[in-house]
């Protein structure tokens, strides 16, 4: 497969979308099958893909890779391990204050669930809100004939996911918040999913 770091990208150009960018320029237009200039967010099915796989095989963006994949509640397992939900979920806001999308949380763990031990690498999953957009509503509507006819895919299921290892040295801008919540994340080891909770605005 071809490397797709920096493709499509000019010279001295580096990929570090915005969490509303993410929501509101690449999955919105993913979802509603509309162009998006330029095209380098690539599509990729999870499972098979451990976390040190994915580069040169998704959008690289400094420390981090980017990539389409299908919603799912099912477990995501891959050759070596799986991806475990951190059960926290982050509302994602438009620069005009508009609840847009969500992000979610994972942490990738070694060996067989739900026994094994968890690693550096963290995922975040970024949804759009369902029918949040009259536009995204019409479009899937006008186009729904020819999803049924060419590809039996509903594409409002589609999520962005952003991989990297929270332990590498990162100059991107977002670095320090990430870095704030990466010591959240590791520190909850030691807790059961149902005592993760996050304080409520």
């Amino acid at each position: 497969m071809e490397d797709n770091n920096n493709v499509n990208l000019p010279p001295g150009f580096r990929f570090s979308p915005s969490d509303e960018e993410l929501i509101v320029h690449f999955l919105h237009r993913k979802s509603s099958l509309l162009p998006c200039h330029p095209d380098v967010i690539p599509d990729l099915h999870l499972h098979p893909y451990d976390p040190w796989d994915l580069d040169g095989k998704a959008m690289a963006g400094g420390n981090k890779w980017y990539f389409y994949s299908r919603r799912t509640h099912e477990t995501r397992i891959t050759s070596n391990g799986y991806w475990q939900s951190l059960g926290v979920d982050e509302t994602i806001l438009s620069s005009s204050n508009h609840h847009v999308g969500m992000k979610k949380f994972y942490a990738f763990y070694m060996g067989e669930p739900p026994q094994g031990h968890k690693t550096n690498w963290l995922m975040q999953e970024y949804m759009q809100i369902s029918d949040s957009s009259p536009s995204a509503s019409s479009s899937r509507s006008s186009s729904s004939r020819r999803r049924r006819s060419q590809t039996k895919i509903d594409y409002s299921k589609w999520v962005i996911c952003r991989v990297y290892e929270s332990n590498s040295n990162s100059d991107d801008n977002d670095g320090a918040e990430l870095s704030c919540l990466d010591e959240v994340f590791l520190s909850l080891d030691d807790l059961d999913d149902d005592e993760i909770s996050l304080p409520h605005n």
